[in-house]
């Protein structure tokens, strides 16, 4: 019979031939081989980062000394400019050690690209300093804010939840409010703001996610000069201000942020999958006949459909991110009713990773609520992770579905942004 190691060495081998197909470069292949050697340190320090409640300042330095969080920064400021595949790949390699650190990577990263788009002095702004492309962008779009257009920019004042990364970035995209000479509002943008402008409330008390300590960020009448503010409605389709020529920065808006948070998702379902799996030679199924889980038919179908499940999220995120990046390629916009499909895909994928993780839950056994066992934090982070609002299911679902009935206008009072 196999062994379990044969059985995960099988399964790593799969893992990198759709890694493989996806054409990494070797650039990309060197920093996930990085953060691969990171793992077993991430995944120890789990514990102690959810009951601080703050990802530990060395853990998080040596995931940027990987150049993790550069990746999606312009090639001419030291970045890499990555496509979402590439994206997916080093996220993936990420949480697969811890979720959290996955999910500020995901953030930082969307925050790189969309500062990629704006106007070229912005991005002289970040960039253009001693940290070079080490300068990372946090970034929130609810417009949960009050702005005052005068000479120059904007004046800003608000407080905007969820401010993952924040902790760790040098500047922050913030959503506000556009407004015209007679203070009516026109439109929604993103103020690129210092953090070192910003205060915050530490609210952060939750189930899952703890240690991305994504506090609330508050802003008191700051000056916001109009080189730094993104409109968004243009932005949604394909307006952008930058001039960068790679074909990443041409890629369409909304599914490129959405599916920079695919990422996370497939290395936390990843670690589950392979923590159950590596201790079902060794775990017996209480009140049974079973001295190990893994002679139960039982529990081999359940290994069996949840790697089933799992590889159906990859192949899926793969062709998504494939026809981003090959759309781009050959100048093609997609239209709203396309982004639908791609955003119900992506739900999808968020979907069936969280029912997987529940089902090797269950597998395992109660083991795995103990404080100590590192399932029971893959399954909180990933859990708290799949409700948001960028990858929700349920209204990818039904959006999608009036697409299909040809009711593209009802579908986008469901999602009217995408």
């Amino acid at each position: 019979m196999p062994s379990v190691t044969l059985c995960l060495t099988l399964r790593r081998r799969h893992l990198e031939s759709l890694m493989a197909a996806t054409a990494l470069r070797p650039e990309i292949s060197t920093i996930v081989d990085r953060i691969d050697e990171l793992r077993p340190t991430l995944t120890a320090g789990g514990r102690d980062a959810d009951r601080d409640r703050r990802i530990p300042q060395e853990a998080f330095d040596a995931v940027a000394a990987t150049g993790a969080f550069s990746i999606s920064a312009p090639t001419n400021v030291g970045g890499l400019g990555a496509n979402t595949a590439e994206c997916h790949a080093v996220a993936r390699a990420i949480g697969r050690g811890d979720g959290s650190i996955a999910w500020v990577h995901g953030i930082l990263d969307s925050g790189a690209w969309v500062v990629s788009l704006m106007d070229e002095q912005a991005q002289q702004d970040v960039w253009g300093t001693d940290k070079g492309a080490d300068s990372f962008i946090s970034i929130v779009l609810a417009t949960t804010s009050d702005s005052e257009r005068v000479d120059g920019g904007y004046r800003v004042t608000g407080k905007w939840g969820y401010g993952t990364g924040s902790l760790h970035a040098d500047w922050s995209l913030l959503g506000i409010p556009l407004k015209n000479d007679a203070g009516e509002v026109v439109d929604a943008g993103l103020a690129l703001i210092p953090t070192s402008e910003l205060s915050m409330e530490d609210n952060w008390f939750v189930a899952g996610m703890k240690s991305t300590a994504s506090v609330m960020q508050i802003a008191e009448d700051v000056f916001v000069p109009a080189h730094r503010v993104f409109p968004l409605t243009a932005a949604v389709e394909g307006g952008y201000l930058g001039g960068n020529d790679e074909q990443t920065y041409r890629t369409v808006f909304v599914p490129s942020l959405f599916m920079k948070l695919i990422g996370p998702h497939l290395g936390m379902g990843r670690a589950a999958l392979d923590y159950v799996t590596s201790k079902a030679e060794s775990k017996a199924i209480a009140y049974t006949g079973y001295e190990k889980q893994a002679d139960s038919a039982v529990f081999q179908s359940a290994i069996a459909k949840a790697a089933v499940q799992l590889d159906a999220a990859e192949l899926v995120a793969r062709e998504l991110a494939d026809r981003i990046y090959e759309g781009a390629g050959s100048d093609a916009y997609a239209p709203y009713a396309e982004r639908i499909e791609m955003r119900a895909k992506a739900g999808w994928v968020v979907e069936t990773i969280t029912t997987m993780i529940n089902d090797l839950m269950t597998a395992h056994g109660s083991a795995g609520f103990a404080e100590s066992a590192p399932l029971q934090r893959v399954w909180r982070d990933q859990a708290t992770a799949s409700r948001h609002g960028h990858t929700l299911a349920a209204s990818g679902f039904e959006a999608y579905g009036k697409v299909l009935f040809g009711r593209e206008d009802d579908a986008r009072f469901v999602l009217p942004i995408v």
